[in-house]
């Protein structure tokens, strides 16, 4: 019989921050031991839950014992099975016995071809087993297997000492309403688990597997299921907000789900002359140490009225108001009290010390780096006619508020406290920006640098850090890279492509080498960053939605500038659309590999030595739409570039039919070689479109 399996660890308050993965895993691993025992029925589904002091799940469709399968087992081979006269042999009769069938008969054995040999087989009938089994040793396999942050050990009150990651009290097992037999942990299951601290009576009874999160909701006042606790918070959010907006990032929802069993929203207020103090720091120490949750008005300006989501629900939640609002006013007044001696000295007075601060024990102080920082972002800044002095100016200052107390306390607001310290002092504007701008982009999808100032200091910091590190040896390998040198490469190369800026690659890596010269740690990395550089942009193409192909028609040219990539991409896509374009590739592969077995490089084409009619034709044909053909390339128009060499494949095909390319004399070959040479670059200009041909 089919019926729905309940099992459950109740336990002491477990990790918040790793609840949901835990729910996740204990029920994905139960499932697949069930299924891999042939429990589950096809239709069977299961529903995890995850609150802070249980981890269960329920599976629909559960067999009490497993279906009886047909078994073939292989004895031995018949050579070892039988002597000479055809008997069975001792070994014979010990393999048999070990396997459980001491009675059988040579004639009740399968001969059958294993392989080279013939081999003796037996088939069988193997009774289905009992449910209970499977389950304790899928949990047993499921728990040695989940993703704890920290094993604790314990001892039961009978002396066991118990692994795991917090004490267990009491496991549910239910097949319906009867209970399934396990003992782990030092327990042995029951249908017996807790309610709420406070707001149950106590133990909850579940008369049958499928009553399980009714019961527990109504006899329990506990929402057994994460994701059902966690979208009722968010409504309840958004219902007392109002018509303002509340601030609940995904992992502020997740902890504050993994933290209450019956959720409840409570408004809460601080006093307004916190106000004064940058919203950034308030919401920050709100959602870091007390979980609440920041409210704005429609243009995102700050309320001093915020949320709470407390596990008490209560007629009169005053108390429950007041002791929060009570915990929060010291932070509010910490984080004022930072501002206000932050501003008592200037970002620039700060300098100085960043010669205290080591940036890398091979690469030298902050000091050190601000300087290499500084000097390249001018010179970022002169090739984008930007103001050279004002970057310069940005990047001496952009890592001074790592030295302030604010940040100090939170190191998250490193840069958006730089932007209000260098405001107050009175620095530029552009300054001030480049402070927060220059981290940008900080992860994907996040935005770009607005000023040209900010974008230099941008590109600067990360080419010296990318450049730097990968310089003494610290280049990513496998999935470690510590010191993010991935997303530092992302975010050039997405401020190179998105803001069209006409910096060349190759120019920028060595202004950066140039930055460490003398430096006895450093080697010059540009080749491996480059191809580095190229690896990730493929990537970032292909999210952009191009294919492998067109991406690598543009890519593998590689490119020294990106501004026009996207151009050069479309175009590529509307050539790879015409009917003339497979034929078109295919054709200019077969030239990439013929010019690459060449000797030499090939001269000038003498019209003089073309002398099959093909050849003359597509010489003709090229002439014709050069003009056209750079022209569209000299003002960025990349799809009328690629368009037009459509008009070449009727003669390219015909020169490929009928044109001998390696003749035997020497000026004919080399000739020939020219034109392909020629054809090769005028077809190459915007892509190698031999990348497209299958």
């Amino acid at each position: 019989m089919s019926q729905t399996l309940l099992v459950e660890l109740f336990t002491e308050e477990l990790p918040p921050k790793a609840l949901a993965k835990l729910g996740e895993a204990f029920s994905a691993g139960i499932v697949a031991g069930l299924k891999s025992r042939d429990f589950l029925e096809a239709e069977s589904v299961a529903t995890s839950y995850a609150s802070p002091r249980r981890l269960a799940v329920s599976i629909t469709g559960v067999r009490a014992t497993s279906p009886d399968k047909l078994m073939r087992e292989k004895v031995l081979p018949v050579s070892v099975a039988l002597d000479a006269a055809g008997n069975a042999t001792a070994p014979l009769g010990k393999k048999l016995a070990a396997l459980g069938f001491p009675h059988l008969q040579v004639s009740d054995l399968e001969r059958a071809v294993d392989g080279k040999a013939e081999s003796f087989f037996y088939s069988y009938t193997a009774a289905g087993t009992a449910l209970a089994p499977a389950v304790q040793t899928s949990l047993e396999e499921t728990i040695g297997k989940l993703p704890i942050p920290k094993v604790m050990s314990y001892q039961r009150p009978d002396g066991e000492t118990v692994h795991f990651v917090r004490p267990v009290h009491k496991i549910i097992a239910l097949h319906g309403a009867d209970i399934v037999p396990l003992s782990l942990l030092g327990l042995n299951s029951d249908r017996i688990t807790k309610g709420h601290r406070f707001l149950s009576a106590g133990e909850v009874s579940i008369a049958k597997a499928e009553d399980y999160a009714t019961s527990l909701k109504t006899e329990g006042k506990v929402i057994a299921s994460f994701n059902e606790r966690k979208e009722q918070i968010r409504a309840a959010l958004l219902g007392k907000a109002g018509a303002d907006k509340v601030l609940m990032p995904e992992s502020l929802l997740d902890e504050v789900t993994a933290l209450v069993e019956w959720p409840v929203v409570y408004e809460c207020n601080f006093e307004q002359e916190f106000l004064a103090v940058p919203q950034e720091c308030l919401i920050l120490t709100m959602q870091t140490n007390q979980k609440y949750f920041a409210l704005t008005d429609a243009s995102g300006k700050l309320r001093s009225r915020f949320l709470i989501v407390s596990n008490l629900e209560t007629s009169d939640p005053q108390y429950i108001i007041q002791g929060n609002e009570r915990v929060v006013r010291p932070r509010l007044s910490d984080a004022k009290f930072f501002f206000e001696q932050d501003k008592k000295k200037t970002l620039e007075s700060r300098l100085p010390l960043l010669a205290n601060v080591v940036y890398h024990n091979k690469l030298g102080s902050q000091a050190e780096r601000t300087q290499r920082v500084k000097t390249l972002a001018g010179q970022i800044a002169a090739s984008l006619n930007g103001d050279v002095a004002l970057t310069e100016r940005a990047a001496l200052l952009a890592k001074t508020d790592l030295l302030t107390d604010m940040v100090g306390e939170f190191p998250e607001l490193q840069g958006i406290m730089g932007t209000y310290y260098a405001q107050h002092d009175g620095e530029h504007a552009d300054v001030a920006a480049a402070a927060s701008e220059h981290y940008q982009p900080r992860f994907a999808g996040d935005a770009l640098p607005a000023t040209l100032t900010g974008t230099a200091v941008a590109l600067a910091d990360k080419l010296e850090t990318l450049v730097g590190i990968w310089g003494i040896g610290l280049q990513p390998t496998g999935d470690r890279d510590p010191f993010a040198l991935r997303r530092h490469a992302l975010g050039i190369l997405r401020m190179l492509v998105e803001k069209r800026l006409p910096l060349s690659l190759n120019t920028l890596l060595a202004q950066a080498v140039a930055l460490f010269a003398g430096n006895a740690n450093f080697t010059d990395p540009t080749a491996d960053v480059l191809n580095f550089l190229f690896d990730r942009l493929r990537g970032q193409l292909r999210d952009k939605g191009f294919s492998q192909n067109e991406v690598e028609a543009v890519v593998a040219q590689q490119p020294d500038t990106l501004d026009n990539i996207v151009e050069r991409l479309q175009a590529v896509q509307a050539f790879a659309a015409l009917p003339e374009s497979e034929a078109l590739a295919a054709a200019n592969k077969r030239i990439t590999n013929i010019l690459k077995k060449a000797e030499g490089t090939p001269g000038a084409v003498q019209p003089a030595l073309l002398q099959e009619a093909a050849e003359q034709a597509l010489a003709k044909a090229m002439a014709d739409v050069k003009p056209e053909v750079d022209a569209a390339f000299a003002k960025g128009d990349f799809t009328s570039a690629l368009k037009t060499l459509a008009a070449l494949r009727a003669a390219v095909d015909s020169f490929f039919n009928d044109v001998m390319v390696n003749a035997e004399d020497l000026a004919l070959r080399n000739n020939r070689l020219a034109l392909l040479a020629s054809l090769h670059g005028m077809m190459n200009q915007v892509a190698d479109i031999s990348k497209l041909a299958a």
